[in-house]
């Protein structure tokens, strides 16, 4: 009745996410899970309010969500040919949630 799912698309880009997401309910593929969380560490701001310090600058609020998509183990790699077949390229980002600083620092 349940079956397990697998991860196809882990990172920050919600334009992409939003294409898989279409294009995987056009071609009727059941069970599929599309979700968004803010993966980002906020430094304190100081007043308890843990408001973003990042988010007070001109222009619009920048989008920091990582954005995920999984489904049935059965369906994977059906759903991988299906979004191949558009010209999208599925990423799986294990770092999109670790800050541009430390990615640097691991690199080094």
């Amino acid at each position: 009745m349940f079956e397990k799912k697998v991860l196809i698309f882990k990172k920050k880009d919600r334009e992409t996410w939003q294409q898989i997401r279409e294009l995987l309910k056009a071609e009727g593929f059941k069970g599929v899970s599309a979700t968004h969380y803010f993966g980002d560490t906020v430094a304190a701001g100081g007043c308890g309010a843990k408001l973003d310090p990042r988010a007070f600058g001109g222009g619009k609020v920048v989008d920091r969500d990582i954005y995920r998509i999984e489904v049935r183990e059965s369906d994977k790699d059906r759903a991988l040919d299906a979004i191949r077949a558009h010209g999208i390229v599925p990423v799986v980002d294990d770092t999109a949630g670790v800050d541009a600083a430390l990615k640097v620092r691991a690199s080094e």
